[in-house]
């Protein structure tokens, strides 16, 4: 594709991806749209060897727009990256087609290791604000990263990550990402988890209320035994004393109780 064509392509992407723009002369003042030409021209030289002038194109486009494209990564058609500032692409990162990026994201590796090293993208992408996705693996098609996150795995197609790690919260029957561009309605796994435990709370809460009110039943029983004079210990403490209320039961092991109430119900 030609220069006029790829300028074709940028202004359609743009207009079908920014609710903001109001005419096709904006395009050229979009930070996508000029560093995408810088791209285009390092790309070519990096794959031609030459490494020093793809850099040098590459670092003027990082100076007028804030987006580091390494002139080695390899970006599909339909890349959009909508205001744009604080992106960082590394080398050998793989973008595929109709992927959308928004500021402050990162593909990026995780040390000093050779070849590749840093994220593979699947078309129809959705990586929004600030998400750091982390070394080498692949991002399914048709996901969306939500804004902050942190992902350090693979992720499969079709999926929802959010979260300080990245984790799936979602998958299956998602709708394409450049389709919605939604960057708020996504699962809440913090909330889930909270949610969970009260729930669980509750449940042991009732069931100590019932524990609670069976014990109460005991002791009402034992209390109207003690009165109708059918207490079983009374005789062998030789106390008048109802047992679950006086400290000199037979219960507490004290002098004048020839057995405890523990060998007495082992005797019964």
């Amino acid at each position: 594709m030609g220069i006029i064509g790829n300028i074709k392509e940028e202004i359609r992407i743009i207009r079908e991806r920014d609710p903001a723009i109001h005419s096709s002369m904006e395009v050229f003042l979009y930070p996508s749209f000029k560093v995408m030409l810088h791209y285009r021209l390092a790309h070519k030289l990096y794959r031609s060897g030459h490494f020093f002038l793809a850099r040098w194109i590459s670092q003027r486009g990082v100076r007028k727009t804030g987006i580091e494209i390494h002139p080695g990564a390899q970006i599909g058609r339909g890349f959009f990256i909508d205001h744009g500032n604080g992106v960082i692409i590394g080398e050998t990162a793989i973008i595929g087609d109709n992927v959308t990026l928004y500021q402050g994201v990162t593909l990026g590796g995780t040390g000093k290791e050779h070849g590749k090293r840093h994220p593979t993208v699947g078309d129809n992408v959705m990586i929004s604000a600030g998400a750091k996705v982390l070394g080498s693996f692949t991002i399914g098609e048709n996901s969306k990263i939500g804004a902050g996150s942190v992902v350090l795995e693979e992720v499969p197609p079709n999926s929802t990550v959010v979260g300080v790690p990245g984790r799936v919260v979602k998958r299956g029957n998602q709708p394409i990402p450049r389709d919605t561009m939604d960057q708020v309605n996504l699962p809440d796994p913090v909330k889930e988890d909270i949610s969970n435990l009260q729930h669980a709370n509750s449940e042991l809460i009732n069931r100590l209320l019932d524990l609670e009110a069976e014990v109460r039943y005991l002791k009402r029983t034992e209390e109207k035994s003690c009165e109708e004079g059918k207490c079983a210990y009374r005789e062998v403490c030789r106390q008048k004393e109802r047992c679950h209320e006086k400290i000199k039961c037979c219960q507490k092991g004290q002098e004048g109780c020839p057995v405890s109430c523990g060998e007495k119900q082992t005797e019964s």
